[in-house]
């Protein structure tokens, strides 16, 4: 079984400021998206690192998780997606680490998946899941700006209160390479390009909280007038980003 962290999902009312800031400002391109019941997505894709992914609730009882936490956060990060080769596999290991699954759905054959809890995932919620076949193509939606200059998605940094136990869900379970580790800190990559840092500390609703996402050019940097767009559009999302240069 192997596991990639593929992408990190930012619910959001409304998804005019993904676009503009993952797309228009950082470089992404459009990956591929579509309308699933009571809900929109679209992924966007960089020169490197993980994709992100917006999505926003289009209504109906479908809806509803997401309505329910964006009521509850506000716009921000709602999960981590880990594509796997064998979802059986994944979810025996993470019975065995100690976590119950939720949402789990294996009727499917395109796409078996199943949930971590963010009482169970240090803050965040974990989907996991074993598609089939080619991902699915969707032209983009209008609203997409034309790509800035290319950029990569170096970190993601989440902070939690158990460092020990995060890191191992995260590498034991989810099949990340540990690449550092501090008393502090764990920094843990998959495919080479995708990383994750673990940064200890106390006092975390459920136990963990997504700190700051980073970015850099693959040449240059970004301008003053870019940066000050791209903070903008980040408080939007309920976002914190670290540009590089």
């Amino acid at each position: 079984m192997t596991a990639v962290l593929d992408h990190l999902a930012i619910g959001t009312p409304s998804l005019a400021d993904g676009w503009d800031l993952f797309g228009g400002v950082l470089g992404g391109n459009w990956a591929y998206g579509s309308d699933s019941p009571g809900f929109r997505w679209g992924q966007l894709e960089f020169a490197a690192g993980p994709k992100i992914e917006v999505l926003t609730p289009t209504g109906g009882p479908d809806a509803a998780f997401l309505e329910r936490f964006l009521a509850a956060r506000g716009a921000g990060p709602h999960h981590f997606n880990f594509i796997v080769t064998d979802i059986d596999a994944t979810l025996a290991r993470i019975r065995a680490f100690g976590i119950e699954p939720v949402g789990v759905n294996l009727e499917d054959p395109t796409w078996r998946e199943a949930f971590l809890h963010p009482r169970s995932a240090h803050g965040i919620v974990i989907q996991v899941a074993e598609p089939a076949g080619s991902p699915p193509t969707a032209p983009p939606p209008r609203e997409p700006a034309l790509p800035g200059p290319p950029a990569r998605l170096d970190l993601i940094e989440h902070h939690v209160s158990d460092l020990d136990r995060a890191t191992r869900l995260f590498r034991d379970v989810l099949g990340g390479h540990l690449d550092a580790a501090s008393a502090g800190a764990a920094d843990l990559t998959w495919d080479g390009d995708r990383r994750i840092r673990l940064v200890r500390r106390d006092g975390l609703p459920h136990g963990g909280a997504l700190h700051h996402v980073s970015f850099s050019r693959i040449s240059g940097s970004f301008s003053a007038q870019e940066r000050d767009r791209a903070l903008l559009l980040a408080k939007g999302l309920g976002v914190t980003l670290e540009l590089a240069g």
